[in-house]
C-alpha cells in the first residue's frame, strides 16, 4: 500500500508539472511501463518485406506481455538520427548527409538503423537504411529506441552530427546513459558552440574574430554594442537559420529588438558581434579524422557578410580572392580542426575585410553546404565522413582535388513569390527554400546558369532601374557601365543618378514613389523595367523601397539586393548570351 501511494504521489507530481523528464522516465520504467513496436509492412503482404519499418506504440494487451516486433539483430549496428521536420535552416542538405552516411556504412558491413520522422525526405524511404524507426528525435524516443537496439547485437554507436541542430541537442542525453557517440566528441561540439569556452581557444590560436559580448539583459546588451560601436550584429545563442538574428545601428532599433524579437535573460543571452561591414565572406568544408585533416573546399560568397551563408550565392573555387589569402583560411580551418579533435565534418565560416581574415564561427559537424561540395568536386565527402566516424583513417580514401578546371556557382531559391507583401531583401535571417548549382569552365556562365536555375533570367537588353545606399554607390559603377556599354538604358532616383553623374556615367532620372507620379513602381508595373539593382540600408530605407521590390515580384523581374550581387550579373550578361550556355554531364568537368 505504502509503495502505491509513493508512486500516486509520483505521477501527481508530474501531472502538476513540478518535476523533470528524467523523473518522469524513472517513474515510467519503475512502473514496466515501455514502448512497443510495429511494422508497417512496405510490401502490402504481396511479398516480404526486406527493410523494417517501425513505430512505436504503449499497448495494454487482455493477458501477458505486449507484442513487441522491433526484433534487432545481432549484428554489428550503427544508428544514425537524423533532422526530423523540414523547415527554413535546417532541411534537405542534412537529410543528404544522413542517407549518404546509410549508404557508406551498409558498404563497410554495418547494419543502419535510421531514426526519423519525416515521410517527405530519402532518408524514411525504406530502402534507405536496414532499419527504420518513425519516430520523433526526442531525449524519450531516442532512449527507448536505443534500449531495444541495445538488447541484441553490439551499437557500435550514435551519428548525431549529420542531421543538423536537432539530433546534436540529444548528444549530451544519450552520453549520460553511457551510449557511445561516433565522430566529434559533444563536449568539443558544446565548446564551439559556447561563446566564452571558444573565445578561449580562438585567444589561445591566436587567431582574429570580430570584436564581440554576450549579454543577459537589455542594459548589458546596450553596453557591449556601444563597447563594439554601431552597427552591430544580434542574434539568440544557439539557433540555426539565423532565426532572429539582426543588423543593429542604434540603441533605439536595439531596445525594438530586445522588445520584438528575443526573451534576454540569463537562460537566454544574446550575441554582440561586430559587423564588418562589406567584407567578403567564405566557407571552408573540412574532414578530419582525429590526426590528419583534409580540406574538401573553400567557398566564397557573392553577397557580403551580414546576408545569412544559407542566402547567399557562393562559388567552388573563390573567383575573386588572391591564393594566400584562401591558404590563410585553410590553414585557421585545418588548426581549428586539431584543437576541436574533429572527427568527420566541420564547417568554418570566415569573413575577409582590408586582407585580414576574421573567423566567424565554427560547427564540428555537418553543414548545408556539403552537397554543394560534393558536387563541386566530384568526391562524396558525406561518406567518406561516416566511414572516417566509424574508424577508418582518412589516409584510406583518395585526397580532394581542390583545384578543379571548372566553376561551381550556388545559388539560393526563395519562396517570395509565392507570398503577397513579403519584402525580398537579404539579411542576417535564412529566408530561402532551397537552392540550385551552375557548373561551366567560367564565372560569367556559371553564375549565369545558376540563375536560371533559381528562376531568375538576366535580360540581354531593355531597362535597368538602380537605386542603391550610399556605401554602395561606388561599388555600383563598373556595373551600370558595363550594362550601358550592352546598350542597356538605365535610370535610376536622385541620389544615385546624381552620384553616376558625378562619375561621367549618363543615367536618366526617375521619381521616387514619394516624389509623386509618374514614379518608378509606375515605370515597373507598366513594363518599362527589364532588371533592378536595390540595395537599402536602415529601417526608413527599407519601408520606402519596399513598395519597388513587391511590385517586382509581382511582375517576375529580376532583381538583386546587395553590391556584389549586381556586379555578378552585369558580368554574366556582358561575358555570356544564354544561347551559348549548353547542358553536360557533371562527369565532363571531372575527368
Amino acid at each position: 500500500q505504502a509503495k502505491r501511494s509513493g508512486l500516486l504521489h509520483d505521477a501527481l507530481r508530474a501531472m502538476a508539472g513540478a518535476t523533470s523528464e528524467q523523473e518522469v522516465r524513472d517513474l515510467r520504467r519503475k512502473l514496466g511501463v515501455y514502448p512497443v513496436y510495429k511494422r508497417i509492412d512496405s510490401c502490402a503482404a504481396e511479398f516480404e518485406a526486406i527493410t523494417p519499418y517501425m513505430y512505436s506504440t504503449y499497448e495494454a494487451p487482455s493477458f501477458g506481455e505486449a507484442e513487441d516486433e522491433a526484433m534487432p539483430s545481432d549484428r554489428k549496428k550503427i544508428v544514425i538520427l537524423g533532422g526530423g521536420p523540414n523547415r527554413i535552416g535546417q532541411g534537405i542538405e542534412f537529410d543528404y548527409c544522413c542517407v549518404h552516411a546509410c549508404f557508406a556504412l551498409a558498404e563497410a558491413g554495418f547494419e543502419t538503423i535510421m531514426v526519423n520522422c519525416n515521410p517527405e525526405t530519402v532518408s524514411t524511404d525504406y530502402d534507405t537504411s536496414d532499419r527504420l524507426y518513425f519516430e520523433p528525435l526526442t531525449e524519450e524516443d531516442v532512449l527507448e529506441i536505443m534500449r531495444v537496439e541495445m538488447s541484441q547485437g553490439e551499437v557500435v554507436g550514435v551519428i548525431v552530427q549529420f542531421g543538423g541542430q536537432t539530433p546534436l541537442k540529444l548528444a549530451a542525453a544519450l552520453e549520460r546513459e553511457g551510449i557511445p557517440i561516433l565522430g566529434t566528441s559533444p563536449d568539443a561540439i558544446d565548446l564551439a558552440e559556447d561563446r566564452e569556452r571558444f573565445a578561449k581557444l580562438i585567444n589561445k590560436l591566436k587567431l582574429k574574430q570580430p570584436m564581440n559580448g554576450i549579454a543577459k539583459s537589455r542594459d548589458e546588451a546596450a553596453a557591449v554594442a556601444a563597447r563594439i560601436g554601431y552597427p552591430v550584429l544580434l542574434r539568440p545563442s544557439y539557433v540555426l537559420g539565423g532565426r532572429a538574428m539582426e543588423i543593429v545601428d542604434s540603441e533605439a532599433q536595439l531596445d525594438d529588438y530586445i522588445a520584438t524579437a528575443v526573451n534576454v535573460s540569463g537562460d537566454s543571452p544574446v550575441l554582440v558581434d561586430q559587423y564588418l561591414r562589406d567584407a567578403i565572406e567564405c566557407d571552408v568544408d573540412v574532414v578530419a579524422d582525429g590526426t590528419e585533416v583534409r580540406i574538401a573546399g573553400v567557398m566564397q560568397h557573392i553577397e557580403e557578410a551580414g546576408v545569412h551563408s544559407g542566402d547567399s550565392a557562393c562559388t567552388l573555387p573563390p573567383y575573386s580572392l588572391p591564393a594566400e589569402i584562401i591558404g590563410e583560411m585553410e590553414r585557421q580551418a585545418t588548426e581549428l580542426a586539431v584543437a576541436l579533435s574533429v572527427r568527420g565534418l566541420m564547417n568554418v565560416q570566415f569573413a575577409v575585410k582590408d586582407g585580414e581574415v576574421y573567423l566567424i564561427e565554427v560547427n564540428p559537424r555537418a553543414s548545408r553546404t556539403v552537397p554543394f561540395v560534393a558536387k563541386a568536386i566530384g568526391r562524396p565527402i558525406a561518406k567518406v565522413a561516416a566511414r572516417v566516424m566509424a574508424g577508418e583513417p582518412l589516409s584510406a580514401f583518395e585526397p580532394f582535388d581542390l583545384n578543379p578546371n571548372h566553376m561551381a556557382v550556388k545559388e539560393a531559391v526563395f519562396p517570395f513569390a509565392r507570398f503577397p507583401g513579403a519584402d525580398p531583401v537579404l539579411s542576417p535571417e535564412m529566408k530561402s527554400t532551397g537552392e540550385v548549382m551552375g557548373i561551366d569552365r567560367g564565372f560569367a556562365a556559371a553564375f549565369l546558369k545558376s540563375q536560371l536555375g533559381a528562376g531568375m533570367t538576366p535580360p540581354q537588353s531593355g531597362t535597368l532601374f538602380v537605386s542603391v545606399k550610399d556605401t554602395d554607390k561606388q561599388l555600383i559603377v563598373p556595373a551600370v557601365r558595363t550594362l550601358l556599354d550592352k546598350g542597356f538604358r538605365v535610370i535610376a532616383t536622385d541620389g544615385t543618378q546624381s552620384y553616376l553623374a558625378q562619375q561621367g556615367v549618363d543615367v536618366e532620372l526617375v521619381n521616387k514613389v514619394a516624389e509623386g507620379r509618374p514614379h518608378v513602381v509606375d515605370t515597373i508595373i507598366d513594363g518599362d523595367v527589364q532588371l533592378i539593382f536595390n540595395t537599402t540600408e536602415g529601417w526608413q530605407s527599407l519601408l520606402d523601397s519596399k513598395s519597388i521590390r513587391e511590385a517586382a515580384l509581382e511582375k517576375k523581374l529580376p532583381y538583386y539586393t546587395t553590391a556584389a550581387a549586381c556586379l555578378a550579373v552585369a558580368q554574366a550578361i556582358a561575358e555570356v548570351s544564354p544561347d551559348q550556355l549548353e547542358v553536360r554531364s557533371l562527369q565532363d568537368y571531372y575527368s
